[in-house]
């Protein structure tokens, strides 16, 4: 079901007009207005996740042409993987860790292959985008052994865990960070840098512009979507619990170099504000790039917003992950 773009306040002639007109096209897709199914509906669920997953397939399918980015199917440690090459590829970095978003429980490796292939060209790096299950198929555990399970094949392959860079968009995000944790806290030392784009890291969305921005927020709504998404993705374990939710974690145990980019028109913005204090507060590395009139994972479009941040995840990557 589309919505009236006129239903949302109109953005700032401060924000480029290339990304105003592709917020229209966004609104008019209808992603605020999805409503999820019952936590457990499997069934429900499914039938959600094809027509997502068939939406984005074929928007993803002209930008990975326009990025000129290949994509192949493989397996890293026995998990789906797809690997994202650029053309003018620097066969001689480090390659990078990317996990999507879509809530946990839509969307694919391959159907968010827009942003991870516009991710590749900017980065000129190899991606190995995850293609972990979605819950509720999966839950919370079996998630994030899928993803600590390709981490060991890049260290069993001689990619010393150092220079393995993350990037992590909103669910994505939330399961960056965690992956580095689990990898930290398994003793197998510390990652490369992470870049996490609109990070869904607190599941119980609290924070100011989770009230304030609720309306203006274009493309994200709590309520329908997300909140049965987390229930369906922890299903066992309180929303509050670092270990899905990781804003809560002990970051004083060591955290890499960590770039957090939002935008000031997402409910989620508050999100972002409290995990780089998080992190500030226990002395890590830390740096928050926020981008005006910008919504929730604005990352991959064609308009100058989105080329800066590209460029500012390149730079950080050519700094701390040689």
């Amino acid at each position: 079901m589309s919505l009236d773009p006129h239903s949302f306040p109109a953005l700032s002639d401060t924000v480029s007009e290339q990304a105003r007109s592709f917020l229209q096209v966004l609104i008019q897709a209808g992603q605020k207005n999805m409503v999820a199914p019952l936590p457990d509906d499997t069934e429900a669920w499914q039938t959600l996740y094809t027509q997502a997953e068939n939406m984005l397939l074929e928007l993803a399918a002209p930008l990975v042409k326009a990025n000129k980015v290949s994509m192949q199917d493989t397996l890293l440690g026995g998990t789906p993987v797809v690997k994202l090459t650029p053309e003018d590829c620097d066969l001689q970095a480090p390659p990078v860790i990317y996990l999507h978003g879509g809530a946990f429980t839509l969307l694919s490796a391959r159907s968010t292959a827009g942003l991870g292939s516009a991710l590749a060209r900017a980065t000129r790096r190899r991606l190995l985008a995850i293609d972990y299950t979605p819950a509720p198929r999966a839950n919370w555990k079996t998630i994030h052994h899928e993803i600590h399970r390709a981490y060991e094949a890049l260290i069993n392959q001689g990619v010393p865990l150092h220079r393995i860079a993350t990037i992590g968009d909103s669910a994505g995000g939330n399961l960056a960070l965690s992956a580095v944790l689990n990898l930290r806290d398994a003793g197998l030392g510390q990652c490369g840098p992470v870049a996490l784009l609109s990070p869904w890291a607190d599941l119980a969305n609290r924070g100011d512009t989770a009230l304030t921005l609720a309306h203006a927020d274009p493309t994200l709504s709590y309520d329908n979507l997300l909140h049965n998404s987390a229930l369906a993705y922890t299903q066992d374990l309180n929303l509050n619990d670092a270990r899905v939710s990781p804003l809560f974690a002990d970051f004083t145990r060591g955290f890499p170099p960590t770039l957090i980019q939002d935008g000031t028109r997402t409910i989620l913005l508050s999100t972002s504000v409290r995990l780089y204090q998080a992190l500030d507060a226990a002395g890590q590395n830390v740096t928050l790039d926020l981008y005006e009139g910008m919504w929730h994972v604005f990352q991959g479009g064609p308009y100058p917003e989105s080329e800066r941040a590209l460029a500012k995840i390149a730079a950080f990557l050519d700094t701390h992950a040689t």
